[in-house]
Parts: structure tokens; sequence; C-alpha cells
């Protein structure tokens, strides 16, 4: 039986700045924007190559905003990655050189953070 994770709900205080950081400054894809009432709007984001979404919106999570912690996503190549970020005005870490990996760090204007890891080379 396959189970795949697919919508990762991110806790946000403003839907529309978050939206913005995400699509705007980190590079997501705008898949979904729908008022569903007028408490309810669901936004649907997705990292370019994905298979897994994010989700904000109003009345969407009952987690505090800026609560989740480390997301990971996996790059190519995480000096690329930083580039991309910081031309876009993202606070994005330096390169962190590990054993495991090559990682960089952000956080939403909200305080969600991410960490976004190159693999190290196959032994």
């Amino acid at each position: 039986m396959d189970m795949k994770i697919e919508l990762i709900p991110l806790p946000v205080t403003d839907v529309d700045r978050a939206k913005s950081f995400y699509v705007d400054q980190v590079g997501f894809h705008d898949d979904y924007d729908i008022r569903l009432s007028d408490t309810m709007r669901f936004i649907q984001l997705t990292p370019p190559g994905s298979a897994c979404s994010v989700l904000i919106g109003d009345g969407m999570s009952e987690m505090a905003p800026g609560s989740m912690r480390a997301v990971q996503m996996v790059v190519a190549d995480a000096d690329a990655a930083r580039a991309h970020l910081v031309e876009a005005g993202v606070d994005a870490s330096p390169v962190d050189e590990q054993d495991w990996g090559r990682f960089v760090y952000f956080a939403d204007p909200d305080g969600n953070t991410w960490a976004l890891q190159q693999l190290p080379p196959p032994e």
C-alpha cells in the first residue's frame, strides 16, 4: 500500500503576505486560491518539482502561526538555491556543510522554518 504526503498545513497570520512570500520570493507555484466561506480560504502552493504542497489560508489550521519547524526540501544545488532566495529578498543562512548534506535555512514572515538540503554524492 502506498502512502504519499501531498498537503502540509502551514499556519500563518496574514495569508496574502504569506502567499506573496512563497510565490514571489521563494518560487512556489500558486495552485489554488479559493474562498470557501466568509471565514475559510484555501490556498495551495507547491514547490517547483514537488509532489507535496503546502496549505495556507483562513480557517485551515488550529496550529499557532509560526509553529511549523524545519520543513525540509531537497535541492540539487544548495549554493544556487541560496542565491535564488537571497536575490529574491529572503534572509537565508549561509550554506551549512555537514557530512549528510549541504543545508540552507530560512523562515517565512511568521517564523515557520525551512531547511533546503543538497544530498551528499552517492558513495
